[in-house]
């Protein structure tokens, strides 16, 4: 599946196109499958945050 293109003005399009490619990614997944897919899918994006606020608190105590 190719990487989902986001405008920077982040519209409605964009909030579509991101349910799509979601869509068509869990369309044959079983129900276990899908409860493991958003697991790993949140604790992916935990670590994002927390990697961000790590990143913003060096960035504030350099300051």
């Amino acid at each position: 599946m190719e990487a989902l293109v986001i405008s920077p003005d982040f519209t409605i399009e964009d909030i579509h196109k991101i349910r799509e490619q979601n869509y068509e990614k869990t369309k044959d997944m079983t129900v276990e499958e899908k409860v493991a897919y958003y697991n790993n899918s949140g604790k992916e994006a935990e670590k994002e945050i927390n990697r961000r606020r790590a990143l913003k608190r060096k960035s504030i105590a350099s300051v």
